[in-house]
């Protein structure tokens, strides 16, 4: 199949310049596309995935997409989407978010497709331009009642408490030369991305035309909402990222696996590379038996392993089987066990100043006194780390802990009431 057809099936084609056009670049192998990204943010999120699938579906069909870091966009700053003006970053800052972002980048290639992304940086051939040269040998070619008639600059020209100042207005010039460098450089004649990049990617496409260089073609996806009508890609503590130091693989896990049905049939056609048929058999299992949320467990296993491999995803299955009393709770990884359980109450103790168990499930507010929280030891309702609690007066000792037991280490334990009543016992 065509990439742009597998992209048309997947309904990831939004907006396109010339479709027929654009079809027949894609039947030949080895032409270059690309997307940019510009380091606004310390990590690429979810957000990101459909443009960076995208450039790995090309590549898997033996294309050579460019993946482009903006770290000179990234200091102008984009009006794209925004209803007032960007704060810039300092160079440094910009810097530093566009090489963690490289390197997620190229994580996540290879890990889908054994190859080594090629990543520019729009900042090398930006940085040594004159504003003289940018002016005549750029600007010369964008009118500016053009310009005004992009949703990005009319959206903020339409309102006079807010505007736009030059900086922000000159971001789609900025964007047109990136399109016009790599398809001199590179060869590079399609551009994809969001569709409220569609006003800065024909910028690019007229900027080649103007500039004799020949045909160029844009693609944007569509804006991704859930059945609701609501924003996807955030969740109540906010945007799902591909760090795990900002979003654990248990947290990014966990999003994925709380798709509602009316999505999941459609995310699994946006964020992963099952095929029609594999599909289709899902679509089947969520009309059969919803209940067993089949089209969710794969679209989280498939979007975990693409992001943070394999072996994360052992360790959220097996944490969350623990959980609910399938597995082992010892023989899960203490780091995956403890961000499952980022929501439960936790109380933090001295080792040498721990109360006893009745008083502990008290402050952890599992049970409403230390007379009650007897009875439902001995009743045995409480349990810790999985294994269930025979005598109120036990005593916890250092090995009840995951992890190991002094000031620094943020050892661990879990007691649990009842099936789903779980707390944190946390040493400071």
């Amino acid at each position: 199949m065509n990439i742009f057809d597998e992209l048309t099936w997947r309904g990831l084609v939004h907006q396109v310049s010339d479709a027929e056009g654009l079809r027949k670049y894609l039947d030949t192998p080895g032409q270059a596309m690309y997307c940019g990204f510009d380091p606004t943010a310390e990590s690429l999120h979810i957000g990101n995935l459909v443009p960076l699938l995208s450039l790995v579906r090309m590549l898997r069909a033996g294309h050579k997409p460019l993946f482009l870091l903006g770290g000179a966009t990234g200091l102008i700053g984009d009006p794209s989407g925004k209803d007032k003006e960007r704060e810039l970053s300092n160079q440094e800052a910009v810097e530093g978010r566009a090489a963690r972002i490289k390197a997620q980048m190229e994580a996540f290639v290879e890990r889908n497709t054994g190859q080594k992304p090629q990543v520019v940086n729009n900042y090398d051939w930006v940085k040594n331009m004159s504003a003289i040269e940018l002016l005549r040998d750029v600007g010369k070619y964008f009118t500016v009642n053009w310009m005004l008639g992009k949703d990005s600059v009319k959206g903020r020209i339409e309102r006079d408490e807010v505007g736009i100042s030059y900086t922000e207005f000159s971001y789609m010039i900025l964007q047109g030369y990136d399109f016009y460098h790599l398809c001199k450089e590179y060869g590079c004649r399609l551009q994809i991305g969001g569709g409220d990049q569609w006003g800065n990617i024909t910028a690019g496409t007229e900027l080649i035309r103007k500039k004799a260089a020949g045909d160029a073609f844009a693609l944007t996806f569509p804006l991704i909402t859930t059945a609701s009508g609501k924003k996807f890609g955030k969740s109540e503590k906010g945007a799902i990222f591909m760090s795990t130091a900002l979003t654990s693989p248990y947290a990014f896990y966990q999003f994925w696996i709380n798709t509602d049905d009316a999505d999941v049939v459609k995310f699994l056609k946006y964020f992963t590379f099952l095929d029609q048929e594999e599909i289709a058999a899902l679509e089947a299992e969520v009309a059969r038996a919803p209940q067993e949320r089949a089209a969710q467990k794969a679209l989280a296993s498939q979007t975990t392993i693409m992001v943070h491999g394999e072996e994360e995803l052992k360790k959220v299955i097996a944490a969350t089987e623990a959980l609910f009393g399938k597995g082992d709770l010892r023989a899960t990884d203490p780091g995956t066990l403890a961000a499952a359980l980022e929501s439960a109450p936790s109380k933090e103790y001295q080792f040498d100043a721990l109360p006893d168990l009745p008083q502990i499930l008290v402050d952890l507010g599992l049970c409403p006194s230390k007379g009650q929280a007897r009875k439902d030891v001995q009743a045995g309702a409480v349990a810790l780390n999985g294994d269930k609690v025979a005598d109120a007066a036990r005593a916890l000792t250092a090995e009840d802990f995951f992890g190991e037991v002094n000031a620094t280490c943020g050892a661990f334990l879990v007691l649990r009431k009842g099936k789903k009543n779980y707390g944190l016992v946390r040493l400071g």
